[in-house]
């Protein structure tokens, strides 16, 4: 069975996921056997439908295409976070958004929704593309965690306060559908995660449309009646990958390949679509590369991140 990973960030983090998957195609022995990149998830700048994490900056519609392009070129799949739980009937029309579904309807590609409108709006409209259910639904009782499995979604994101409560995770039922976010930095049980993802949604509703209507004017959170998430004293948000590694729900590599593989679960997400450069190269190499070559690949990576000009000239 595949290890099957679903990384950040396909806009973002775009350029760094390039030099990454050139260091796997010309070192492969760095990296743990039956490894398949099955996703890269994320959303453009300027998307009113995304979710989960809020997404500044712009970028004009020749970027999309050509990150589209070149991650169809790779028989990559790439997942839009269109997890903003905000949405109105008014908000399916927007033009960039429908701008992007239209641009990477190639069968292959994919959707994590949260939205009840959002999904059917997709489905109906854009039907070759594969639907995920997002972990931003906050499911976190196994009835109705089994009834969104055996629902038409290809993926459903579970939440991560399952994370090694393995006497329920062996109940899970079509386990191969479920993917598990295995370096969470959210405190476990958190009573505020469905507010923050709903207070994100909105922020990023609001930055939206600010950039339609006056994009050359500072954004004023206040002005449409927004507070900004970020601004919340949140400890949690600041998580490094060793900080998160505390969590009852961080998710070891040895877990993976010793309990969850056994179980039947082969399909993980690893979080950081907003973090820098640094904390990704930690996370994938703890989860994706083997132990003996992490210093390794990690020299590697920084040199061509450095020539790229992707990092600083700081760390040579």
């Amino acid at each position: 069975m595949n290890i099957k990973f679903h990384l950040p960030d396909f806009a973002v983090h775009y350029h760094f996921n390039r030099v990454f998957l050139a260091m796997m195609k010309h070192c492969p022995e760095y990296f743990h056997d039956g490894l398949e990149i099955a996703s890269f998830y994320g959303t453009f700048p300027q998307s009113l439908w995304n979710g989960g994490r809020r997404v500044n900056g712009l970028c004009d519609k020749s970027y999309v295409k050509d990150v589209v392009r070149e991650f169809d070129k790779l028989q990559i799949p790439i997942r839009f976070t269109f997890t903003n739980p905000t949405l109105t009937k008014e908000d399916l029309k927007d033009d960039f958004c429908n701008y992007v579904l239209k641009t990477a309807d190639n069968g292959i590609n994919g959707v994590i929704v949260v939205s009840d409108i959002l999904e059917e709006y997709i489905r109906e409209k854009y039907p070759n593309y594969k639907v995920t259910s997002s972990t931003c639904k906050r499911i976190t009782d196994l009835e109705t965690l089994n009834d969104e499995t055996a629902k038409k979604y290809d993926i459903v994101v579970m939440d991560y306060d399952f994370n090694n409560k393995f006497d329920i995770l062996e109940k899970v039922q079509n386990k191969e559908k479920c993917e598990i976010l295995v370096n969470a930095c959210c405190q476990p049980n958190c009573p505020h995660r469905k507010q923050h993802y709903h207070d994100i949604g909105a922020m990023q509703k609001a930055v939206c449309q600010h950039i339609q209507k006056s994009r050359n004017t500072p954004f004023n959170a206040a002005k449409y009646g927004v507070s900004d998430p970020h601004s919340q004293s949140c400890p949690y948000m600041y998580y490094d990958p060793v900080d998160v590694r505390q969590h009852s729900t961080h998710v070891t590599p040895e877990a993976i390949f010793e309990k969850y593989l056994p179980m039947g679960f082969n399909q993980f997400k690893i979080e950081g679509r907003t973090q820098n450069a640094f904390y990704i190269v930690e996370y994938y190499l703890y989860y994706m590369v083997k132990p003996e070559y992490r210093d390794k690949a990690r020299m590697a990576l920084y040199s061509n991140l450095v020539k790229q000009g992707i990092i600083g000239e700081q760390i040579k």
